[in-house]
């Protein structure tokens, strides 16, 4: 009986298809995707399974000797927790809270037992709530009392003050996916400058729309958020084009691979650190220390202070946004002109990199 076409090959067949259906190429993106899978486990885990209060600025208002005293104190106490300052009186106290210089303050009664600790629920409630537990122990070990006063409270319909973070995420979703929907259609690298240009301009209409939807949905639609409107929306079109340009820029350097180095910077590094769960001064020190520096973490502190804190204490976060938006568009700009004259050089027709696209 003659065997089928093909009996006895069928292994080296089965390879073959494999070889065929899964490139190299296709190969080392799939092993991209499970590395970024395990560290994002291990960036959430790691810096939000065991929150503890490090180095939280803090603010002491009590007459002179007893002041230093109880600096001294919160100076000692295991683990470091706080990190103590003199303050002149409460007013001044409350000033630095809003200003966003200090995260609380205890304000001792020195003509009876009953203290004041102000906090802010507006910054992270579970920040607000860890102060509380820390002084009322202290408080409770001196017999000693204290009651608690929101200088800035969160609003009643932002659980845990929660809010500013999920709005910063939904903008800087909308910028890589942008950026990456771009890539996806006409190529990770555009051809030339123009092209490039064009890309830029289409991120920054983007920018502009998703900052004015995300600001009105969080304030006049759903009420989670005080603050300005035009202010949230300017702060939500700086988001969502600086997180879009710098993809783009990864795009223009590193082809297709570059939508996996963003996610890296803003989903794996960017969310744990940005202090939405937990605020900066509740998390890991590395965590704690890169925060500011990426675009979830600066744009939660400005939409927090926008909402809370009347605006105070926005310009450092704001210049990281900028820059990151400059950034992207000069790499952008400078990827495309550098490609297009190599491709020139080359001969070759200056169209999009169709290597680069997820299509293969």
């Amino acid at each position: 009986m003659t065997e089928p076409p093909g009996a006895g090959t069928s292994r080296t067949s089965f390879l073959g298809e494999v070889k065929d259906a899964v490139s190299l190429r296709a190969a080392l993106l799939v092993i991209g995707v499970v590395a970024l899978q395990l560290l994002f486990i291990a960036s959430y885990v790691g810096a939000l399974h065991n929150p503890k209060p490090r180095d939280v600025a803090f603010g002491v208002v009590a007459p002179g000797v007893t002041a230093e005293q109880t600096v001294t104190r919160l100076k000692q106490l295991p683990g470091s927790p706080l990190d103590p300052r003199v303050v002149s009186d409460a007013a001044t106290a409350r000033r630095q809270i809003l200003d966003r210089d200090i995260d609380g303050a205890l304000v001792i009664d020195s003509r009876g037992i009953k203290d004041t600790l102000l906090v802010a629920t507006g910054g992270g409630t579970v920040l607000a709530t860890t102060l509380e537990t820390i002084t009322t122990t202290l408080e409770k070990a001196e017999q000693r009392t204290v009651r608690v006063v929101d200088v800035a409270p969160a609003s009643s319909q932002d659980f845990d003050g929660l809010s500013s973070f999920y709005l910063v995420v939904g903008w800087c979703v909308g910028g890589y996916l942008c950026a990456s929907i771009l890539a996806i259609s006409t190529g990770a690298r555009p051809a030339n400058p123009r092209r490039a240009a064009i890309r830029l301009i289409v991120m920054a209409l983007v920018a502009i729309v998703g900052g004015l939807g995300g600001a009105v949905i969080v304030g006049p639609v759903l009420g989670a958020l005080p603050g300005s409107v035009p202010a949230l929306w300017g702060l939500g079109a700086l988001i969502t084009f600086a997180v879009g340009a710098a993809t783009l820029a990864l795009q223009g350097v590193f082809g297709v691979v570059g939508i996996g180095l963003a996610i890296l910077l803003v989903v794996i590094a960017g969310n744990p650190s940005a202090g939405g769960a937990f605020p900066l001064p509740l998390l890991p020190p590395f965590w704690n220390a890169i925060g500011p520096a990426l675009p979830p973490g600066a744009g939660t502190w400005v939409a927090r202070s926008i909402a809370y804190f009347k605006g105070n204490a926005v310009t450092g976060p704001l210049l990281v946004l900028s820059a990151w938006a400059l950034a992207g568009i000069v790499i952008t700009l400078l990827a495309a002109t550098l490609r297009h004259k190599h491709e020139r050089l080359l001969g070759r027709p200056a169209l999009s990199d169709p290597s680069a696209t997820l299509d293969e």
